[in-house]
Order: C-alpha cells, then structure tokens, then sequence
C-alpha cells in the first residue's frame, strides 16, 4: 500500500551501506525521514551480489509504501568520479563494481552511488552539525575511518573520485596490518576495530585492570564489540575510558595532520564511535592542539559531534540522488536542505 502520495514525486530513498549494517530511508526535500529498514550485512557472504540483494530488499519494502523518484547509495569503498562503480571497499568484497547500473536495472529508478563518508558530509553540512559553514572537514568513526571535505559549499571528491579516505593514511609506518593491505593507517589506531582489538587483547592478556570487561563477555574475547566498550566506559570502568582516551588521542593526531592540510573552520565527527561524546573528542581536542602545526599563531578549528546520527549517510545519499535528477524531471524544491523535519 503506497502512503503519503501527498509528497508527490519529491521523495528518493537513501542507502547507507557499511561493513556490517545496511539502512534506508525514505527522505522528503527537507532532510526528514518517513520511514526506516535496518538490517544486518549477510555474514554467510560478503559476496557483491548477496549485499546487492540485500540493498534490492530494503529499497523494494519502502518502494512498496511511498512513491519515490530516486536512490542514492552510500558506499563504504572508493566510488569513482562518475558516481557508478565501486573500485575498492575494504570491508565488502567489492572490486571494481558497476553497483549504480546493477541496482537501476533491478530498481527500473535512476541510483546514484557515493562515497558513504561524502554522503555522511553532505547531510551534515546542509542540515546537521556544518550548517552555515563552507569548510568542513567530515570524519565519520565506524567499522573503518571516513572522511569528507566541503570547500567553499562544494562537496570535493577529487579528480578520480577518491578524496577523503583518511582512515588509510599512515600514521604508524610498519604499524597494524590494515584490511586495505598497507601498514600503519589511522582507522587502525582510531576507529571501531581499533578500539574492539584493543579492548580483546587486554581480556586474552588477562589483565587485572580489565576485569569488569571479562566478566561481561564470560572471559571470551570475541564477545567484545565498540558498542560494549563504549557503554562500560560511560558506565565509568576505569580500562575502558582508558582504551577510549587512547583511541581519541589518535584521533586527535589525525585532526591535526588534517589542518595542516585543509585548513577548515569545522571537524565535524561522526558515525557510531563518536557517541561516545566527551569520552573521545575531550582527549581528541586535546590531542589536536597540540599537534597543530604553528599552534598559538593560528586560529584553530572547532571539533564537533555530528548532529544527525547514524541517519546522516541515508539523508546525505537520498539528497544526492535528488541533486542528481535531470531538472526537467525534478520538482521544485529548495537547493539548500532546511529544517530537518519538514
């Protein structure tokens, strides 16, 4: 049954697919979202088509309820320039995919694929956290480390569409294996995985400090995931607060290189690691001043959390696929997303 045929054909559905969840939406002009489908990446297979499946399967069940002109894809990978293949993602088995014109044959709806990190960006910057900045610097703590960079008010993607993968710079030459295959990059030291290793290898080390953490997971390592550590460091245990101290000093390391690169007003921090809070943006802003280049003669950016939470990178795709529609067949709609609830 099709709702809300009152929105006539101003609706798209974003996808945010990452390496382990894919969640859509449906998404009005003005950043809001009418309906939701979460579900988890098939761990049988990682395989291109079981995830292509899976994004089939969320579109179909939302299709089936409003009339929806579009679907944008944020891709946890490299997307090429043109916004259609997926070259690389390291935590999908995605190799060189053609995904935009896979789905659209199957969907019969023009898809535009992009960058999760870059859609994450666009909706924070038309309606979350960045709103009213031009330079933005996104950094999205998930499974990996995203990135995203909004110039002047312009989404830059670089000329081959791969700009903003800072989660594989190398911060620790000769450091951690990275599923990307080098050594030693941020997402490493900073991100979700880094933060689940090194919580696993302080309960299989049978530290004392990491006594509440073991008796949480039973004395099994594997059981720990971000989530749990996040929740007991909240909660006050001394070794978590301390895994996430250190896993936001290094994500204030990283900030300061950003700087010195970019030069933006804004970090905007988002994606699930980051709800953790001051747990890791105190140390991170502590970690970025003092590794800023000419610090004391320059003015510094501001750190943010992302205000739009794990929604960001659906209403960031779905706007991209509407941006993205030939202007004869696209209604009316303002350029620049408003309020988020209209």
């Amino acid at each position: 049954m099709v709702m809300n045929a009152g929105y006539g054909r101003s609706l798209t559905i974003g996808v945010d697919v990452g390496g382990t969840k894919v969640a859509a939406g449906v998404v009005t002009p003005g950043g809001r979202v009418l309906a939701r489908v979460r579900t988890q990446t098939p761990e049988r297979s990682k395989s291109p088509e079981v995830v292509e499946d899976t994004i089939v399967s969320v579109v179909s069940e939302l299709r089936r309820r409003y009339p929806v002109r579009a679907v944008g894809v944020g891709a946890a990978g490299f997307v090429d320039e043109r916004r259609s293949r997926v070259l690389f993602a390291p935590h999908l088995s995605w190799r060189e995919e053609p995904l935009r014109d896979a789905l659209a044959v199957r969907l019969g709806l023009p898809v535009v694929v992009e960058n999760d990190a870059n859609a994450s960006a666009w909706a924070e910057v038309r309606a979350g956290a960045g709103r009213g900045v031009d330079d933005v610097v996104v950094v999205n703590l998930g499974t990996g480390i995203g990135g995203a960079i909004v110039s002047d008010g312009v989404l830059r993607r670089g000329r081959y569409g791969l700009a903003g993968e800072f989660g594989h710079m190398t911060v620790v030459p000769g450091g951690h294996r990275c599923e990307c295959g080098n050594r030693g990059c941020w997402e490493q030291y900073a991100s979700g995985n880094a933060l689940t290793r090194e919580a696993r290898e302080l309960v299989a080390a049978e530290s004392p400090v990491a006594e509440a953490l073991r008796q949480e997971v039973g004395g099994d390592p594997t059981l720990i995931t971000g989530p749990l550590v996040s929740d007991l460091a909240r909660k006050g245990d001394r070794a978590c607060r301390e895994l996430m101290e250190e896993a936001g000093t290094w994500l204030g390391v990283g900030l300061a290189n950003l700087a010195a690169a970019f030069d933006p007003e804004l970090f905007v921090i988002g994606g699930g690691v980051s709800e953790a809070g001051g747990l890791l943006l105190d140390p991170a802003r502590r970690a970025f001043e003092k590794g800023l280049t000419g610090r004391g003669y320059r003015p510094e950016a501001r750190v943010e959390a992302a205000a739009l939470g794990n929604e960001a990178g659906l209403i960031g795709a779905a706007d991209l696929a509407r941006e993205a529609l030939p202007r004869g067949r696209r209604r009316r709609h303002r350029r620049r997303l408003g309020r988020v609830g209209r």
